[in-house]
């Protein structure tokens, strides 16, 4: 039982350092993190008594 805990925390431990290079290096693949840049207009009507 000991040695499945360790093997799943060292897999978690490999996934985690994974992720990170993936956030790092992800743009020189061409994998694009920012958010889109659209102007979003809507209008508001407001009723007054």
């Amino acid at each position: 039982m000991v040695r499945l805990i360790k093997w799943l925390f060292y897999l978690a431990i490999l996934g985690f350092i994974a992720l990170v290079a993936y956030s790092y290096l992800g743009p020189f693949f061409g994998a694009d993190f920012s958010p889109p840049q659209d102007e979003i207009r809507q209008e508001i009507i407001l009723e007054t008594n």
